[in-house]
């Protein structure tokens, strides 16, 4: 395992915790998907991986840019990420907290191979089926194979 994925973890637990405490679990996990997708920009990237930009004026740029849109404990998150200087592990803080909410909901996803795109009927009848299956509400991803000469292929 990464060390960023190791350190991510670890980050992702510990705000899933405190979202549980304070009842804001799907909030908190949509804000951290919204500031991921901006960390994707590449300047805002170059910006927050620059290393004569000092920690000061990067905290200084991202408590402006977010002030009032995200939840303190959001906000709280990434000032210790920019502290530390770890805003390379924010992707598989995003990525493991889902994870954490989808074990808390008892949801999943399927990730669904077929030759041809899925109907949304199609969908939804896979969805039932492994809903039984593993007792938890799937969501289906729809990935067309076109290797494959007939059937699926189903990964939860």
């Amino acid at each position: 395992m990464s060390r960023e994925l190791t350190i991510g973890k670890r980050y992702a637990k510990a705000l899933f915790e405190l979202a549980k405490e304070k009842e804001q679990v799907e909030q908190i996990e949509e804000q951290l998907k919204s500031v991921a997708s901006m960390f994707v920009d590449e300047a805002t990237s170059d910006f927050f991986n620059h290393p004569s930009i000092s920690t000061e004026q990067k905290l200084e740029v991202l408590n402006k840019a977010l002030e009032g849109k995200l939840s303190d404990t959001v906000i709280h998150t990434l000032q210790l990420l920019v502290e530390r200087r770890r805003e390379a592990v924010l992707d598989a803080v995003v990525k493991h907290y889902s994870r954490l909410v989808d074990e808390f909901r008892e949801r999943a996803t399927a990730i669904v191979y077929t030759p041809i795109p899925l109907t949304e009927d199609e969908s939804q009848k896979i969805a039932e089926y492994y809903g039984k299956v593993t007792g938890k509400q799937i969501r289906i991803h729809n990935e067309v194979n076109k290797e494959l000469l007939g059937g699926m292929q189903v990964r939860i």
